[in-house]
């Protein structure tokens, strides 16, 4: 079947030509035709990268009364990102139809163009819900014309907690209205949504209901914690034409794997919910523009991305449920292309891969961790491909071809190719060079006792943190250690708030496995402990709990004036075990 088989208009036949479409895909081949003929509700099932936008959207475009300006269709998605893909998608369809106004409305943009974009008159609004309910509350938009309403990304919308926010928009809409449900799973909130809202829909599933896709590859590497990023960086170096998501689990861990990247010479940058509006448009706009080969992102930050042509999606932290695993690497493996999906677990984590893979229904293929003779023979094989297709036509090198030569000339083919080889690829093979290698054999990782695992808290400390302290220093312990994956610069980021004014100065810092204990100025040291206790904090979701170490005693003065304050015990119970050798002080 061909778009032009669909009984769509000439001017949007044409957008479509214009952006090379030819052969809808499954989900637009069911969608298109039941929405031109039919105005019964509509609960499309489908994986996110399989052309929805285009399914809902071009029967909504045809159907669009062009001589009348009040807003006729309102679509609602999760992200600011997906709202404004969704126009510009739109817009693209319908470049032969100047009479007809596509409008983004999000939130963390100035309200005022778009009020003013409103009063002007628009016949589609593609919008998050969120500033949707606030145009409304502020009686800003008209929807008694409105005779669609699309929820796109059902399911990510109720997993960000909008639920209260579409049912007080579609409140306001016509109850005669069509409604169009597209989601890529239908989970209970879901379901519910759909009998509150929808009357005796017809249901289209592209697949096996909540299934991945096809296309995608699912794969693991079991690691030591400490190597995780090692691991990361082994991932991407035997990938050399890699474009992908790396995924997180907090805003400051996205910060820190794409500031570690940048500086070993990677172009990626992190994308989470501190950045401003405009900082994370610019972030897309390079990500898209392909001027950043890895973008690192928080679950919140990339809901909703369409990006094609993804090659990976590599799960830094790996997430608890399956809903979530399966929207990241639906990310990869879209319109019909291939992607691969890769976990990055240590030894603890085995049992949340078991209960991702009896929700896929498929195991993972456990793989090794690259070696560095793998890494080399990828990249010196990627480098010698390049060249092989290099264009070698060039003005400039023409003009210097002969002084090249007498410089060269004394050089054998052999000798040539390996300077090439070190100039191109020098810095990466030298790392591998000097570099450990990761252990690769994941029945050992299983099974390999860690030497703290049967110790009591007390002998690990003992056997751990240096019973001397620096001048001027005292101790204190963090309930978080090694099996939580932090870092000395993780703990100094956590610390930064908690001196007013001031820069945490940090002494000796030892990480075991389920604390850490460290140096603090003794004039800081009753700061930082009362903030703990005031400010809920976290760090890979378990409640920080920070405390003087063994036997260290409070400062009897200090130049600022505070005394410790610890948590009751509930807040403690609920924080789990104090950390080994912990007083409390009230």
């Amino acid at each position: 079947m061909k778009f032009n088989e669909l009984n769509l208009n000439p001017e949007l036949l044409a957008g479509i030509e214009k952006l090379g479409f030819e052969t809808p895909t499954d989900v637009q081949s069911e969608v298109i035709p039941f929405l031109l003929e039919n105005k019964t509700d509509l609960i499309a099932l489908a994986q996110t990268g399989t052309g929805k936008t285009a399914a809902f959207g071009l029967p909504i475009l045809q159907q669009i009364d062009m001589s009348n300006r009040q807003i006729q269709a309102l679509i609602l998605c999760p992200t600011r990102e997906l709202c404004v893909q969704i126009a510009r998608d739109l817009k693209s369809f319908c470049s032969e139809m100047n009479a007809l106004k596509v409008l983004a409305v999000y939130g963390g943009a100035d309200i005022k163009p778009q009020l003013a974009e409103l009063a002007r008159g628009v016949q589609i609004v593609v919008a998050t819900p969120g500033r949707m309910l606030d145009i409304l509350d502020r009686r800003r938009a008209d929807f008694s014309a409105v005779n669609r309403v699309v929820l796109d990304e059902a399911d990510e919308m109720l997993n960000m907690g909008f639920e209260p926010e579409l049912q007080g928009i579609l409140s306001k809409v016509s109850q005669d209205a069509q409604t169009l449900l597209f989601s890529a799973t239908m989970p209970r909130q879901v379901a519910k949504i759909a009998s509150n809202y929808m009357e005796n829909p017809h249901e289209i599933t592209i697949g096996a209901r909540n299934a991945p896709t096809a296309q995608v590859s699912h794969e693991v590497m079991v690691v030591h914690a400490k190597d995780r990023y090692n691991a990361l960086r082994r991932v991407v170096d035997v990938s050399p034409g890699i474009y992908g998501i790396i995924f997180c689990r907090t805003k400051m861990d996205t910060q820190l794997v794409a500031d570690r990247l940048g500086k070993d010479g990677y172009t990626a940058e992190a994308l989470h919910g501190d950045l401003y509006q405009e900082e994370r448009d610019l972030v897309m706009k390079k990500f898209r523009n392909r001027q950043i080969q890895l973008l690192v992102a928080t679950d919140v930050a990339a809901r909703g991305l369409d990006i094609n042509d993804l090659t990976h999606v590599i799960h830094y932290a790996i997430p608890d449920d399956f809903n979530t695993y399966n929207h990241r690497s639906g990310r990869t493996g879209r319109a019909g292309k291939t992607g691969s999906s890769v976990a990055i677990i240590h030894m603890r984590e085995h049992y949340k891969i078991e209960r991702i893979e009896k929700s896929l229904g498929k195991s993972f293929d456990q793989k090794p961790i690259p070696t560095a003779a793998e890494i080399s023979s990828v990249r010196l094989q990627n480098l010698s491909q390049r060249l092989s297709i290099q264009e070698p036509t060039c003005e400039l090198v023409e003009n210097n071809l002969e002084d090249m030569y007498s410089v060269l000339q004394e050089l054998s083919k052999e000798e040539l190719i390996r300077r090439i080889a070190v100039l191109d690829q020098g810095e990466t093979l030298q790392h591998y060079q000097d570099s450990p290698e990761l252990s690769t054999d994941p029945e050992k990782q299983k099974t390999k006792a860690n030497p703290t695992t049967h110790r009591s808290a007390k002998e690990v400390r003992d056997a751990h943190v240096p019973r001397t302290m620096t001048t001027g220093m005292i101790e204190l312990v963090v309930n978080v250690g090694t099996r939580n994956d932090l870092t000395a610069e993780q703990l100094k980021t956590l610390l930064t708030p908690s001196v007013p004014g001031a820069q945490v100065e940090i002494g000796r810092v030892n990480i075991v496995e389920m604390q850490t204990y460290f140096e603090v100025p003794y004039t800081d040291s009753a700061d930082i402990v009362n903030h703990f206790a005031k400010h809920n904090t976290e760090f890979a979701g378990r409640p920080l709990n920070v405390a003087l170490a063994g036997n260290a005693k409070p400062p009897e003065s200090t130049s600022r004036k505070s005394s410790y304050r610890g948590k009751d015990n509930k807040q403690q119970r609920q924080n789990n075990q104090r950390p080994a050798g912990r007083k409390k002080y009230n």
